[in-house]
C-alpha cells in the first residue's frame, strides 16, 4: 500500500482512537475538559483585551494549526466571547498572511485515561518549531502561556502545566535538565515513549510516528518521512517529533530513580509507573511498549473498539507479574484498582469501571475485596499506615532489584540530577541522630482519628484513642512527640486527649505547643522545597527554642530547652539540653550551620517569669552568635 494511502487509513482510525479519549476526558472532567480541550488552542490563537492571554504590540499572532477548520472550537467561540464579555462580531480567528505556526497543542499522561482522578494535572506540550521564532516571539509566547496558566489557575480545579517543546528538542529526546515537574537526563526516550502511549492531540497536527506505520509494507521511519516532506507528497498535518529508538537499561534505571524518588509523595501512583518500567526493563530494547499500543489501535480501526492506555498497561504490567508468580501479584491488583480509583459493584457505573470491567474479570478481585477496596476512604488510620507500609516496602524491593540489573550505568545521569534525587531520598528516608522521622502514608488524605497522649514507663507514648495498642509514637520527650506529630501532620488540636499522669504537662500546652510549631515549620512537605537547595550543602533554616516546656508556673530560671531546627533539605531534628551552659556551648559549636537563621522561642504564658527567661535567652544565643539583638 502506498505511503499516501496508507496515511490516510491510519489517520481515520488515530482520529476516532483520538475522539475516544477526549470522551473519556469529557466524561471524567466535563469543566477541566471544555476549557482544555476547545478553550486553551482557542486563547492561543487569538490577541484580544477582554481575553487571557492578551500581549500589547504583539510582533506577530500566534496560531495553533489548523484550529479555524477546527468545528467543535468554531462552534463553541460565541459561548467564549460571551463568557468573557467580549461583544465582537465574527470570528476572532483572522489572522493577516505572517504568523507564528503552534504546530499542535498535546496532553501526556493520565489526563483522558481511566487513571485520571479528581487529584491529576494536566500537562501540555505546546510544540513550534524554534528555528520559526525569534527571540521576542518566543519570549511574546512565553509571556501568552504564563498568563493564560495564571487565569487557567485562578479558574479551575484541575492544575494545567505548559511545556513549550522544540519539535527539534522532541527529536532528539532532549528534555533538559532537572526541574520540578521531571529530571531530563533521565527521561529521554522513557518520557518520549509515554508520550507516544499516552498523549491526545488536543489541535495541530498528528504525530507522524502515529501513522506511518504499515505492518504489511514495512518501511522504516526515516524512509517514510523523507516521501511525505517531498514537496510534491500534498500532505502537511503531520508533525515530525522523531523516531523512537531502543531504549537500554541505563534510561530505564533513570527513570526508575526518578519515580522513586516522586514516590515519597505519592507512593501510590509512583508505583503504577515503577511496575511498568521494570517490566519494561526486563524486556529487548526494541519491544517497546507505544509501538505493541499502536499496533493494537490501528488495528481496532474497523469495529472503532478502542482499549485505554491505561487498561493496556495494567494488562501487560499483571500479565507479565502473572506469568512470573510474583509473591505480591494478589496485592498489586490492589493498587492498581485504588490508583485508578475504579468501584466495580457500586451503584454508580461510570467510565471507568464500563471500560476496566472485563480487565478485572481476567485478573480477578474476590466480591468481598472489591467491597473492600471500594470503602477504601473510610479505612481507619491504622489500615492506611499499613498499606502505605506496604507499598513503601514493595517500592524499596523494586529499586533494589533495578539497581542490581543496571550496575555502573549512573555515569549516563547528570551528576547535578544524581545530587538532587540522592539527597532528596535522603531527606525522607536516611535515618540521623535527633532525626524526626518521616510516616509513608499511601494517600495525602488519610483518616487520622483522635489521639491520646499516655505517659508510661517514664515515657510519652501517642495511640489513636480507639486503638491503645497501636503506638504512633513514643518517646521520653513529650515535645519530641508534639513535633512528630505535627511534622507528620497528624495533629489537629480538636482531636488531642490526654490519659491523667503525675507530670506538670497539660494538655493546653500541648496544644499550644503545637500551634506554634506549625506557625514556625508547617508540616513536612519535599515537594515544596526548591531542588537548588539539594545542590547547596546541609545548613539549619529555621530554630524553634522552647524553654522549660515541663516547668511549673512558679520556676525562677530557664533549665531545659529543646532545640527544634529545619534544614534546607527539608529535615527536622530536635535536640535536648539540659543547663544553660550546654544549649550555648551547642550553638557555639554549630555556629558556622546557623548564622542568618531565623530564630523562634516558646515558653508557656503561665510562667511567672516569662519575659525575664525569653529576654535571657534570647540575649545569650545572640552574643554566642555575634549578631547583635534578636
Amino acid at each position: 500500500m502506498p505511503l499516501s494511502k496508507t496515511l490516510i487509513q491510519n489517520k481515520k482510525v488515530f482520529l476516532a482512537y483520538n475522539q475516544f479519549r477526549k470522551n473519556i476526558f469529557q466524561h471524567l472532567a466535563p469543566k477541566e475538559s471544555e476549557t482544555i480541550l476547545l478553550l486553551v488552542p482557542w486563547l492561543l490563537s487569538i490577541n484580544h483585551p477582554d481575553f487571557p492571554g492578551y500581549i500589547p504590540d504583539l510582533d506577530k499572532p500566534f496560531r495553533v494549526f489548523d484550529i479555524e477548520k477546527n468545528k467543535e472550537i468554531k462552534k463553541r467561540e460565541p459561548a467564549f466571547k460571551k463568557q468573557f464579555k467580549c461583544y465582537d462580531q465574527g470570528s476572532l480567528l483572522k489572522y493577516a498572511t505572517e504568523y507564528c505556526d503552534i504546530l499542535g497543542v498535546y496532553t501526556i499522561g493520565s489526563i483522558a485515561t481511566i487513571s485520571q482522578t479528581p487529584h491529576s494535572d494536566c500537562d501540555l506540550w505546546v510544540c513550534i518549531d524554534r528555528a520559526g521564532f525569534s527571540d521576542i516571539q518566543f519570549d511574546q509566547l512565553s509571556q501568552k502561556v504564563y498568563l493564560i496558566k495564571d487565569w487557567l489557575d485562578a479558574t479551575l480545579k484541575m492544575p494545567v502545566y505548559f511545556f513549550i517543546s522544540d519539535i527539534t528538542n522532541i527529536q532528539r529526546g532532549n528534555f533538559g535538565n532537572v526541574s520540578d515537574e521531571g529530571c531530563g537526563s533521565t527521561q529521554k526516550n522513557v518520557l518520549k515513549e509515554e508520550f507516544y502511549r499516552t498523549a491526545v492531540v488536543i489541535c495541530g497536527k498528528i504525530p507522524f510516528w502515529w501513522v506511518y506505520f504499515n505492518p504489511e509494507k514495512p518501511q522504516s521511519y526515516e524512509e517514510a518521512l523523507r516521501e511525505y516532506m517531498h514537496p510534491n507528497f500534498g500532505q502537511d498535518d503531520c508533525v515530525d517529533l522523531g523516531d523512537l529508538l531502543p531504549i537500554e537499561r541505563s534510561e530505564y534505571f533513570g527513570a526508575a530513580l526518578w519515580q522513586f524518588n516522586k514516590a515519597l509523595t505519592h507512593p501510590l501512583k509512583s508505583i503504577i509507573k515503577m511496575l511498568l518500567l521494570v517490566v519494561q526493563m526486563e524486556l529487548p530494547p526494541e519491544a517497546l511498549f507505544c509501538h505493541r499500543f499502536r499496533d493494537l489501535i490501528l488495528g481496532t480501526g474497523r469495529d472503532k473498539s478502542f482499549i485505554d492506555p491505561s487498561m493496556f498497561t495494567l494488562d501487560a504490567v499483571l500479565a507479565h507479574y502473572e506469568k512470573h508468580h510474583h509473591p505480591d501479584f494478589d496485592f498489586l491488583k490492589k493498587c492498581f484498582y485504588l490508583r485508578y480509583e475504579i468501584k466495580l459493584m457500586s451503584k454508580k457505573m461510570t467510565i471507568k469501571e464500563r471500560l476496566s470491567s472485563e480487565l478485572f474479570k481476567k485478573y480477578k478481585l474476590d466480591r468481598q475485596i472489591l467491597y473492600e477496596l471500594n470503602r477504601f476512604q473510610a479505612w481507619s488510620f491504622q489500615t492506611h499506615q499499613e498499606f502505605g507500609v506496604k507499598i513503601l516496602t514493595l517500592l524499596l524491593e523494586m529499586y533494589k532489584d533495578i539497581s542490581s540489573m543496571t550496575k555502573n550505568v549512573s555515569g549516563l545521569i547528570a551528576p547535578q540530577d544524581l545530587t538532587i534525587i540522592g539527597r532528596k531520598l535522603a531527606s525522607s528516608l536516611a535515618r540521623k541522630e535527633g532525626k524526626l522521622p518521616i510516616m509513608h502514608k499511601p494517600v495525602d488524605a488519610v483518616n487520622v482519628p483522635d489521639l491520646t497522649f499516655r505517659f508510661e514507663s517514664r515515657k510519652w507514648r501517642v495511640a489513636p484513642a480507639n486503638d491503645s495498642a497501636m503506638t504512633l509514637v513514643e518517646h521520653v520527650d513529650v515535645v519530641y512527640c508534639v513535633a512528630y506529630l505535627v511534622w507528620n501532620d497528624l495533629f489537629e488540636a480538636v482531636n488531642i486527649r490526654m490519659v491523667p499522669n503525675p507530670t506538670s504537662v497539660t494538655i493546653q500546652e500541648i496544644i499550644n505547643l503545637a500551634k506554634k510549631i506549625r506557625e514556625v515549620f508547617g508540616s513536612y512537605n519535599i515537594t515544596a522545597v526548591d531542588f537548588q537547595n539539594f545542590l547547596q550543602p546541609e545548613k539549619i533554616t529555621k530554630i524553634l527554642i522552647v524553654v522549660d516546656f515541663e516547668a511549673t508556673r512558679e520556676s525562677a530560671a530557664g533549665s531545659n530547652y529543646r532545640v527544634i531546627m529545619e534544614n534546607n533539605w527539608s529535615e527536622m531534628f530536635i535536640k535536648q539540653f539540659s543547663a544553660t551552659k550546654k544549649l550555648m556551648a551547642f550553638f557555639e559549636e554549630e555556629a558556622a550551620l546557623i548564622q542568618d537563621v531565623e530564630k523562634n522561642y516558646y515558653i508557656q504564658r503561665n510562667i511567672l517569669n516569662y519575659e525575664k527567661i525569653i529576654d535571657r535567652t534570647r540575649k545569650a544565643v545572640a552574643r554566642i552568635l555575634s549578631r547583635g539583638e534578636l
